[in-house]
């Protein structure tokens, strides 16, 4: 075998290619100025920016790889590369969202009921009430929240607050607002398996600028899954309001979805129902209702489970139109707009009653 030297060493590192971006990993500069040569026996160390790299176990085997190939087998490289970082992940905050007060999460147990329209118009509610609001869309199934404020080509941009990057919130109607929509092709079904959804939705929580927040909403997605069990794992959510139309099936998930927030393992504070679609009112004439799917529904739901009935939301054509074109309801001095102010009150009422009553919220911790 050839003497070794530092160039030759070098030379064969040059082969090995970072797979973010192709080039090799001399030129990136991760191969440290600390290469050792002690007869066959090589060492020095790999450099990479954060801990938390996905390559680094490949990267170190291509290394020994390309020294045993490029120069000979006999050199003893195996478990001699040490392995640095430039920057150290973070530890994760016990508070992710150090000036929020109440994290309300808007639930339900079957999608169709209305739930994202429910959240956002209490989002523009609580602001048009003087509160400050946030609004995360955490529905990876069908996010629909950018839609609802006219917000889906805005770019997303990022801001260093103290050391870290950090996403800024689009805001728009008093309310701040990020959505996993904008980190998808709003065009293409989200393929996403839990795993990697609980991480977007992570980075949309704990790497945002949320700032000071009386309300932060999240648009939960609909049924029970491992990802509200994420959003309560992460976040010590204040409490939970379960949307629901008047129809039995939906009753019946709705019964489902407080099963689960209430469940000992769980136990997240119900706030309240809301009942949407509850009637139907033309436009022409206001004080006309037509029960389309069924009349009081969650109402005797509220009075069966001993849960607070927060609002009945009426079905009116403007709802779905402001909904598409932008422009929550919540907005308008209407009675669906007024219906929804109605609702920002319970909810505040609710709250407050909550936080008087039991003690601060707190993360849900699972054992296995």
């Amino acid at each position: 075998m050839e003497t070794l030297y530092p160039r030759l060493i070098l030379d064969a590192l040059t082969n090995v290619r970072y797979p973010g971006n192709g080039k090799n990993i001399v030129e990136l500069g991760m191969v440290e100025d600390d290469i050792r040569i002690d007869g066959n026996k090589v060492s020095f160390s790999l450099i990479f920016d954060k801990s938390t790299d996905p390559f680094v176990k490949s990267l170190v085997k291509a290394a020994e790889t390309a020294i045993n190939t490029y120069i000979s087998p006999e050199v003893e490289i195996k478990g001699n590369i040490a392995v640095k970082f430039r920057h150290t992940a973070p530890e994760p905050r016990e508070n992710p969202l150090p000036g929020v007060k109440n994290i309300i999460g808007v639930s339900s147990g079957k999608g169709g009921v209305g739930k994202s329209t429910v959240a956002s118009n209490l989002a523009v509610a609580l602001a048009r009430l003087g509160y400050k609001v946030g609004l995360l869309d955490a529905d990876i199934f069908g996010p629909s929240v950018p839609k609802m404020f006219g917000v889906e080509d805005e770019p997303i941009y990022m801001e260093t607050v103290d050391g870290n990057d950090l996403i800024v919130p689009i805001e728009k109607y008093g309310v701040k607002v990020l959505s996993i929509g904008f980190l998808v092709d709003r065009n293409s079904p989200v393929l996403w398996r839990g795993a990697m959804a609980s991480r977007a939705l992570n980075q949309l929580i704990t790497q945002a600028n949320w700032g000071e927040l009386d309300y932060f909403l999240i648009d939960m997605p609909p049924g029970t899954s491992d990802i509200h069990l994420t959003l309560v794992q992460t976040l010590a959510v204040t409490g939970v309001v379960i949307v629901s139309t008047p129809q039995e099936v939906a009753l019946a998930d709705a019964r489902k979805g407080i099963a689960m927030f209430t469940d000992e393992k769980v136990n997240v504070p119900v706030l309240g129902i809301v009942e949407n679609m509850a009637w139907f009112t033309p436009a022409a004439h206001p004080d006309e209702r037509y029960y389309l799917f069924g009349r009081d529904g969650a109402v005797k739901l509220s009075e069966e489970l001993k849960v607070k009935l927060l609002a009945q939301i009426p079905i009116v054509g403007t709802i779905c139109e402001g909904g598409d074109s932008g422009s929550p309801i919540a907005l308008n001095d209407s009675i669906t707009g007024e219906a929804f102010l109605d609702l920002g009150r319970s909810v505040v009422e609710a709250v407050e009653e909550r936080n008087s009553q039991l003690p601060p919220s707190a993360k849900v911790v699972t054992h296995s």
